[in-house]
C-alpha cells in the first residue's frame, strides 16, 4: 500500500552527500575503486527504506510538500 512518508533533515543531508559524485581512483586494470554517485545513492534510499519502512524502489516526490517528503509502497516494518 503507498502512503506517505516523511523524512528526518539528518536522512536528508545523507541523501544529499551519497549523491554527490566521488573521486574515482582506477586500480591497475582500469577498474574504479568507488561506487557511481547513483550506487551511492541507491544505497542511501534503501536504506532509508529499511528505517522507515518501505520499499526504497517505489519512491516517488509529493509535489509542493518540499524535499523529505515522498511517497511509497510501505512493506509493514515501520520504524518504533
Amino acid at each position: 500500500m503507498r502512503k506517505e512518508f516523511e523524512m528526518s533533515e539528518d536522512d536528508l543531508k545523507e541523501l544529499l552527500k551519497a549523491c554527490k559524485p566521488t573521486p574515482v581512483m582506477f586500480l591497475t586494470g582500469g577498474t574504479p575503486m568507488f561506487d557511481s554517485p547513483q550506487e551511492n545513492a541507491n544505497r542511501a534510499w534503501q536504506m532509508l527504506g529499511d528505517k522507515l519502512g518501505f520499499d526504497y524502489m517505489t519512491v516517488k516526490p509529493v509535489s509542493g510538500k518540499g524535499q523529505r517528503f515522498f511517497t511509497a509502497e510501505s512493506t509493514g516494518k515501520e520504524a518504533a
